[in-house]
């Protein structure tokens, strides 16, 4: 029997069917549409962004550090381009040790370069590509390319370099740049933030995001005070890339803006005959144009050369510098602080005509001594040295004068008056870490110390005051800045080391101290007795048979500074230890009638101020008046410059630097052979310079024959170098050496000064007049075992003598070291 379904029925199901899978489907579809709106429309921004960050890289352009000259146009610090070996310790597959070993087959790593790197990764994230080789040759370059496939984690890449032509000199001044560690880091997102958040003055030169890319910055001197100026704006490039990382084509490019050029206030060639000078002595001189504030000469000797830190110094050359008896990485003129001697008598004098407490007819018979408060304090001449008024008192340095002058002015009216002229001031100079030193006053020796009994002044601590002794202590910076305004006639002018600062691009130039910073109120009289008893000094005092047969006329003030206590002794300088003999001081400016030049020096244990301080003083005054003026001095300086310290360790990508070129100062681009090798003359060889060492010595100021000798590591290297070399063909000399033979004129000799010739108490029994002043100390450890004990109370009627140690900081002052990673640890 056949069964018959119902058509309708079975039209209805299927209708309903079709009608719940077109449903089904609708709502599938519609379930895309809208994922698809989800995520091209409302969310397009965001995924559209992660899109272009798969596909697109963003690497930062690092931009040209600026370059940094003298006044004269020689490159102090440049760029340069090469290639290094970076591992990043994150991706290697072996241990550092094995991996460095497997690299050791294909390029040399020497001890130094391992020590090195294992100091940065000390500092540095595992993530990060640390150079293991830095300055590779082309042919080792090629050598690990065709290898590189053995060493994951381990490329080539192209880096700028910093490098400072000069080596040791002037190292203080423009100090150096180093890789920047967690601490810098810190800083740089510190100032960030507080540029971000003064809308108002946003630089986007402080923005953190302007140091991507970039692994240095300065760390001290004008590397680091002008780093904002000196680095730059990052630049960025778009990338397009494939999934597996490799570039296909640049989308976009933002070129970085190159660092400003900084045109320094030094005189190059002053400056090296300075530090020649200074060969084999521990000491610093500053040199100050009065007019302008210019900075001439910023010496701290002994030096460091600054390209061991560009690296990353590794930890023996570290040691050897930072535990050197002689301290060469301490910046003398700013740190030290030091007793000024009877450098501070002209002041002294000053002060009492300002203030109205001496006339410049006042004298009287000089006993030889002072006694005040039961305690004698002694004149170097134990029988008087006759009538003195104070223009006498200042030719001779008679310390009896100006004993009792301290004791009439008072402690605090020294105080005040000295203030306005930056005695224990901070000068502003633009470079970190100045020492403000100690400008004693009744108040600061209640902050200086804790016991009450500490905290009074006794009158008998007023009277070495007078002659530069007991809490006096300076930075030979304030001592110059002070002769300074001296020569200028009251004018204060602020110190600066950076001249002016230039766009690379616009060449436009900023001064950075265009007026004065003000004028202190003393009569121009008063100023004028003060100069005529200074170029008395020169013409028939203490310092005449330094500048004998100068031909210009100085005023100057010879300076000696104890460094320790007699108590009661005669001092001998022979048979004193060498750290425990007197500090040598000298202070000129010259010409008299128009100063163009002001000094300030110390020749640490050099003994008599007009022994060891005044001739180096003649050599500075010579060049800087005669020898610079020469016609082709400059010329031979610059050359003589190039010549002795063009480094062939230079290597340049592709023989061109033409980004760096783009950035030269517009006053060196064309004419400076610092910059341009192959513009310079052929470097002097080392027998050459050994050679010309002695003759160069001969010469009292010969602003050709300092630099000639600057090319050895000193003076004293040079002549033993030559007495050792062998007999061999010597190579012809290079021009900028003829140029220096030919401009090596001989000067008036000169003589040797007596030992008779002294401005300072040397004898026994004036416990009050022997103030204890240990060298500038270099830490804070060294500070505290320089402190003296607590001085006890004195039994009335009497009053005690000045303490026998005056505390260098007292811990008021801010004391600074130079740490391994080449930074300032405070």
């Amino acid at each position: 029997m056949t069964e018959f379904q119902n058509a309708e029925q079975q039209l209805s199901k299927f209708r309903l069917r079709v009608a719940a899978a077109g449903l089904f489907v609708f709502v599938c579809f519609g379930l895309i549409g809208l994922r698809f709106l989800y995520l091209q429309v409302w969310h397009f921004s965001k995924y559209s962004l992660q899109a272009d960050e798969n596909r697109i890289s963003v690497a930062p352009i690092v931009p040209n550090r600026g370059i940094i000259t003298d006044r004269n146009g020689v490159v102090l610090a440049k760029n340069y381009s090469a290639y290094t070996l970076e591992i990043t310790p994150s991706k290697i597959n072996t241990t550092l040790d094995d991996e460095i070993d497997r690299i050791g087959t294909v390029i040399p790593v020497d001890a130094r370069d391992r020590r090195r790197f294992k100091k940065l990764l000390e500092d540095s994230k595992n993530f990060e590509s640390l150079p293991i080789r830095t300055r590779l040759t082309d042919e080792e370059v090629a050598r690990f390319t065709a290898q590189r496939f053995r060493f994951p984690g381990v490329e080539v890449r192209a880096r700028l370099f910093r490098q400072y032509p000069l080596g040791p000199t002037a190292a203080h001044v423009i100090g150096y740049i180093g890789r920047i560690s967690q601490r810098d880091q810190e800083r740089i997102d510190e100032a960030s933030d507080q540029n971000d958040a003064d809308t108002d003055h946003y630089d986007p030169r402080l923005d953190a995001n302007n140091y991507k890319g970039t692994d240095y910055m300065g760390k001290i001197g004008v590397e680091q005070s002008y780093e904002t100026e000196l680095h730059g704006l990052t630049g960025f490039e778009e990338v397009e890339v494939t999934a597996g990382g490799r570039p296909v084509r640049t989308m976009s490019r933002t070129q970085a803006t190159p660092g400003n050029n900084l045109v320094l206030s030094l005189d190059i060639g002053l400056q090296q005959v300075a530090e020649q000078a200074f060969a084999g002595k521990r000491g610093a001189l500053v040199a100050i144009e009065p007019s302008t504030g210019d900075v001439l000469a910023f010496v701290s000797a002994p030096s460091f050369d600054p390209n061991s830190f560009v690296d990353g110094i590794d930890q023996q050359t570290w040691d050897s510098l930072n535990n050197s008896p002689d301290h060469p990485l301490l910046n003398r003129p700013l740190h030290g602080t030091y007793p000024p001697g009877s450098t501070y008598k002209p002041f002294m004098a000053l002060a009492a005509l300002t203030l109205h407490k001496r006339t410049p007819g006042w004298g009287f018979q000089d006993p030889g001594s002072y006694t005040f408060g039961g305690h004698t304090f002694r004149n170097d001449v134990r029988a008087g040295q006759g009538w003195v008024d104070m223009n006498r008192a200042i030719v001779v340095s008679n310390d009896t004068y100006f004993y009792m002058l301290a004791h009439d002015l008072g402690v605090n009216a020294m105080a005040g008056f000295m203030k306005p002229w930056g005695f224990g001031q901070i000068t502003g100079i633009d470079i970190n870490g100045e020492a403000r030193g100690i400008l004693p006053s009744t108040e600061w020796k209640k902050k200086a110390y804790r016991k009450p009994e500490q905290q009074r002044w006794y009158e008998g601590e007023t009277i070495s005051l007078g002659i530069g002794q007991g809490y006096n202590s300076f930075t030979i910076l304030q001592l110059a800045h002070a002769t300074a305004t001296l020569a200028n006639d009251g004018v204060v002018m602020k110190p600066h080391l950076v001249k002016e600062v230039e766009n690379p691009i616009s060449k436009a130039v900023r001064l950075t101290v265009r007026a004065p910073s003000d004028k202190i109120s003393v009569k121009q009289a008063d100023i004028d007795f003060v100069k005529r008893a200074m170029e008395g000094v020169v013409t028939n005092g203490t310092a005449v048979k330094i500048f004998r047969g100068a031909p210009y006329l100085s005023a100057g003030k010879t300076g000696t500074a104890q460094v320790y206590s007699l108590q009661g002794a005669n001092y001998s300088g022979h048979a004193t230890a060498e750290h425990l003999r007197d500090h040598a001081l000298y202070i000129a400016f010259a010409p008299a009638e128009h100063p163009t030049i002001a000094i300030a020096l110390i020749v640490e244990n050099g003994g008599w101020g007009a022994e060891s301080a005044g001739p180096i003083a003649r050599r500075v005054l010579d060049y800087y008046l005669v020898d610079r003026l020469k016609p082709g001095a400059e010329a031979a300086a610059v050359a003589a410059a190039a010549s002795a310290t063009e480094g062939a360790t230079a290597p340049v990508i592709g023989g061109s630097q033409s980004a760096v070129d783009a950035a030269l100062p517009a006053s060196v681009a064309a004419a400076s052979p610092a910059f341009n090798p192959a513009a310079a003359s052929a470097p002097v060889a080392a027998s050459n310079a050994a050679a010309a060492s002695p003759a160069v010595a001969g010469s009292s100021a010969s602003s050709a024959s300092a630099l000639a000798a600057s090319s050895a590591s000193s003076a004293e290297a040079g002549s033993a170098a030559s007495a050792a070399a062998p007999a061999a063909p010597v190579a012809p000399p290079s021009p900028a050496a003829m140029m220096l033979r030919a401009l090596a004129t001989p000067h008036a000799p000169i003589l040797p000064v007596a030992t008779e010739a002294r401005e300072t108490p040397r004898a026994g029994g004036n416990a009050s007049n022997g103030q204890k002043e240990t060298a500038p100390v270099s830490n804070a450890k060294e500070a505290r075992k320089a402190s003296p004990a607590p001085v006890p109370a004195p039994k009335p009627p009497k009053e005690p003598a000045p303490t026998a140690a005056i505390p260098r900081n007292n811990g008021k002052n801010l004391i600074q070291t130079l740490t391994p990673s080449g930074g300032i640890d405070e």
